[in-house]
């Protein structure tokens, strides 16, 4: 299975977790550029399939503040094209949880340049229509996530597809969501360091308070593109109110 790669753009999904915020509350600055230059990287890689490096960043505006325990979303997509380098447009966009509340935070370019001799690159590809109630966010396999064998840990894994799950059941619930539990979780093939993870979630069934998800992983090799479904699962996740006490949600 080689699965549906995301043609003409890269998306990353986090959450605002307490670690990567300021003294305001909000994502410290240098946590977003993080995340934006991450995505560039990838996005550049996944269009010539050539290593790069970041040359430099045109000027980024910070309008918005991304708080914490919001979702953020950055979307990486190749705006113009040279002989050895390229140019990546990030948007980084919040979200509040229960209201759906978007905000556009941040946009910048990013110059990226590749290492080597690269081949001919292609001109920037036309945007790619969205596969609706699907889920998918990419990021890239740092060797601190690894384990003693060189390939992603399984708990890292299982972090990301779970994290997949909350985003997916809290767009649908616009309520509170906690893991009630995770079914069968199968791997099936490793990611090593340099490779994107990618992952697709989608709302598989929904109960009165409880909404199943089910998470696919793959893997993809940014020199040839090639993929591999790494893990399957399904994760139920319920909706609470302030006491942690389950509510009904919408079929």
């Amino acid at each position: 299975m080689t699965g549906r790669a995301s043609p003409g753009e890269t998306r990353l999904v986090d959450i605002v977790f307490p670690g990567a915020t300021n003294h305001h509350g909000t994502l410290f600055g240098g946590a977003a550029l993080a995340h934006m230059d991450r995505v560039a990287f990838i996005a550049a890689a996944r269009h010539a399939r050539a290593d790069f490096v970041t040359a430099s960043c045109e000027r980024i505006d910070f309008v918005a503040p991304a708080r914490l325990g919001e979702i953020v979303e950055l979307t990486g997509r190749v705006a113009r094209v040279g002989r050895r380098s390229l140019s990546v447009e990030v948007e980084l966009v919040s979200e509040a949880p229960l209201t759906g509340e978007r905000r556009r935070c941040t946009r910048g370019t990013l110059d990226m340049v590749a290492v080597g001799t690269p081949a001919p690159m292609p001109p920037p590809p036309p945007p790619a229509p969205e596969e609706p109630g699907v889920l998918r966010m990419a990021d890239l396999v740092m060797p601190e996530q690894t384990s003693h064998y060189g390939s992603l840990h399984g708990g890292s894994a299982l972090a990301t597809m779970g994290k997949a799950a909350f985003v997916v059941a809290t767009r649908h619930a616009r309520r509170a969501v906690v893991m009630a539990s995770s079914r069968r979780v199968d791997f099936r093939h490793e990611i090593t360091p340099g490779d994107v993870a990618e992952v697709e979630a989608r709302l598989a069934s929904t109960g009165r308070s409880s909404m199943t998800v089910a998470v696919r992983l793959w893997s993809e090799s940014l020199a040839t593109g090639e993929r591999h479904l790494c893990g399957t699962g399904e994760f139920v996740m319920v909706a609470v109110d302030a006491d942690h006490r389950p509510v009904a949600v919408a079929s």
